[in-house]
């Protein structure tokens, strides 16, 4: 299926290449990221288990017989398989019979208790991670710097034209959610609020069976919490002292950590992990994830931050920047086949963002809002690198780069440091 209103996704050749050598692929992420649209894009059949009519017979169909649900033209798209888990096993069982690559794409908006399915799908089902999306995907960025010319030493200096700071606001405010571009301002703090809101009342109660009972209330202040520690390696100490506040009752961490346990699971949060060296290293590192919203607009709507909000706000504003920034860089970073995290140790030495492809080469990137921080966010960067080629010679950043917002050049400086404008990246 296609269509001229598409806009073209970075995984989708992604999907097409894993379908090249696998019997089915799985693309899993947030509610509304655009998951079923892309795959369509690749689908020749499609059984949509969520489809509400008659009565959802779909979905009845399914769970009375998994099977009937997997005929089709290949590939064929079975749309949010966890509401009928057994589909899982079913797809597993089909791969094997067949014996052939390209049979299944899978989407699901979140991830279903381990004992819902019997068996992993290791070599017969393979799964990739659908964010919300990135500037270059919306075009808001131009792409007129890959960062893989970054690790490949192909970049050359350019001029990606002035960026206004209400621009940044807005795009952050937004978010990358595919159905709302081009709405208007209105429209987009409804829609994170609308999101929230969604999840709270609706697709909380559908993660697991209906003898479980949560306190809504405090999983909405803990979401609270961790829109406003974005950007951050909060700690779910810290995490469980903020909902106490909010609600004036205690609450113990292993609650707090299952629930945040269902929010991965809803794909609605995500921890960005630390970076450590694949050789030995006599540097001690601190280990704590950075804890991010899945969408910086999320984590506005959560704080009731409008872009009007941001530009009497400067810091939060930094926060949400480095937010979109992070999120961009991890889709970016899946694309190259690399990984994204971030840096501290105990000398209290940070890097905002670590890009590790699967040879071990890496890149490090401080994410600043303002031109006027990129002399100092480029000095600690030369700062951290020196001390880790101090430690291992053979630990070295393949490069170091400022991610600014308000730049109106990509360029290297003198000190070998790189200055990116975020609407200028693509992978």
């Amino acid at each position: 299926m296609t269509d001229n209103k598409y806009l073209p996704r970075i995984i989708d050749s992604m999907i097409a290449d894993r379908l090249s050598w696998k019997g089915a692929v799985c693309v899993e992420g947030a509610k509304w990221c655009g998951k079923t649209r892309s795959c369509l894009e690749q689908a020749r059949s499609t059984f949509l288990v969520g489809n509400p009519e008659g009565n959802y017979a779909n979905r009845n169909l399914a769970e009375l017989n998994p099977l009937l649900a997997l005929q089709g033209d290949t590939p064929h798209l079975i749309d949010e398989w966890q509401e009928v888990p057994s589909l899982w096993d079913a797809v597993r069982m089909e791969v094997d019979k067949r014996s052939e690559n390209g049979q299944f794409i899978l989407t699901g908006s979140s991830s279903p208790r381990k004992k819902s399915t019997t068996h992993s799908g290791t070599g017969r089902i393979t799964k990739l991670r659908m964010r919300s999306m990135s500037l270059f995907e919306s075009c808001d960025s131009s792409g007129s710097v890959s960062i893989h010319s970054l690790f490949d030493n192909t970049f050359e200096d350019c001029l990606t034209g002035d960026v206004e700071l209400i621009h940044l606001a807005e795009l952050i405010v937004r978010g990358g959610w595919p159905g709302i571009l081009g709405y208007g301002e209105h429209a987009y703090i409804e829609n994170g609020r609308d999101y929230i809101r969604s999840f709270l009342t609706e697709d909380l109660m559908k993660l697991d069976d209906d003898k479980v009972r949560r306190d809504v209330r405090k999983i909405e202040y803990l979401l609270v919490s961790l829109a406003r520690n974005e950007s951050t390696t909060v700690t779910v100490a810290s995490l469980c002292r903020d909902i106490k506040a909010a609600t004036n009752t205690d609450i113990k961490e292993d609650t707090v950590n299952e629930y945040l346990n269902l929010l991965e699971r809803s794909f609605l949060i995500e921890n960005q992990e630390p970076f450590t060296f694949s050789s030995r290293s006599s540097r001690r590192l601190k280990l704590a994830p950075k804890r991010h919203m899945t969408d910086p607009s999320l984590s506005c709507a959560l704080l009731s931050l409008t872009p009007a909000k941001l530009m009497k706000d400067f810091e939060t504003f930094g926060f949400m920047f480095e937010a979109l920034a992070e999120r961009d860089l991890a889709i970016y970073s899946t694309a190259l086949n690399g990984r994204l995290g971030h840096y501290q140790d105990y000398g209290n030495k940070e890097i905002d963002a670590v890009l590790e492809l699967d040879d071990g080469r890496w890149g490090a990137f401080e994410i600043k809002l303002g031109a006027n921080q990129i002399d100092k966010a480029a000095e600690s960067l030369l700062n951290v690198s020196r001390l880790i080629k101090a430690d291992n010679p053979d630990n070295a950043p393949s490069f170091l780069a400022v991610i600014c917002g308000l730049s109106n050049a990509a360029y290297r400086r003198k000190d070998g440091v790189y200055v990116l404008p975020l609407t200028a990246l693509k992978p």
